[in-house]
């Protein structure tokens, strides 16, 4: 079952998705018609693993890491799925990367891999941004519209085992399967509940195969993770900042 979020004159709603129609307790919804996606949840933090598939690490010549590596975003930084990516003004090195995540359901810490199944609402897709010539991976990858997610969260998939891949401009620049990750899902999440409590709507995501690269305004970024969904956004002039989802979010919430 999809679960999406979308923005309506009425604000925002929530329900099962299919075939272009949100179902929700007060009604029926058509996207593009009657609301356009939100992020899929309202996270009070994306707690990112890097380093997490080995063609990436020899690419960028990464040290192997031991245990997950992680790195947090912020709320502000994420947008939903077809919501501009402006480049940001202090960058001249914006990258994507193609990433699964998980949305956490309920409160939850000190969680054993067998039990994290139970504390997944289900998984979606970031595309990880990152302002790769700024130092330190806070100014890189925090910035508003840094995190697009979506475009809606998938609650019957494996997360093992999936085929991704992502295309910049009409160009498939990422291919990969989900088995060649270094650390899979449960692992991270369980890694992460003994470090963080973590709170519904919550988003892990577990890491870019190789190739993240460059993007220009007006590259449009698709990211697939078969069985899951197809995540579309577009980079677009700095000057489009005031159009970013999040704006519209708050306006209406």
């Amino acid at each position: 079952m999809k679960l999406a979020r979308i923005a309506t004159d009425g604000g925002p709603v929530s329900g099962r998705y299919e075939d272009g129609v949100v179902h929700t307790d007060d009604g029926v919804y058509e996207v593009g018609t009657e609301g356009d996606f939100l992020p899929p949840c309202t996270p009070s933090a994306l707690y990112c693993v890097g380093r997490n598939f080995a063609a990436t690490i020899e690419q960028m010549e990464y040290e192997r890491p031991d245990e997950p590596d992680f790195f947090i975003k912020s709320p502000a930084s994420v947008v939903g799925h077809a919501d501009p990516i402006p480049y940001p003004t202090f960058s001249d090195e914006l990258t994507y990367a193609g990433e699964l995540a998980a949305v956490i359901d309920e409160p939850c810490r000190n969680l054993s891999e067998a039990a994290v199944s139970d504390v997944v609402r289900g998984y979606t897709i970031l595309n990880d941004m990152d302002a790769l010539d700024q130092g330190g991976r806070t100014p890189r990858k925090a910035f508003d519209a840094s995190g697009p997610l979506g475009p809606w969260i998938e609650t019957a998939v494996d997360p093992t085992g999936i085929d991704m891949y992502t295309d910049v401009a009409g160009e498939r620049r990422q291919e990969a399967n989900t088995e060649r990750m270094l650390f899979s899902p449960a692992e991270i999440i369980a890694y992460l509940s003994r470090r963080i409590t973590f709170r519904p709507g919550d988003v892990v995501s577990f890491g870019s195969p190789a190739n993240p690269g460059l993007v220009e305004p007006g590259d449009a970024v698709e990211i697939t993770y078969e069985g899951v969904g197809t995540l579309r956004n577009t980079v677009v002039d700095s000057s489009e900042r005031e159009s970013l989802g999040i704006e519209r979010e708050v306006v209406r919430a």
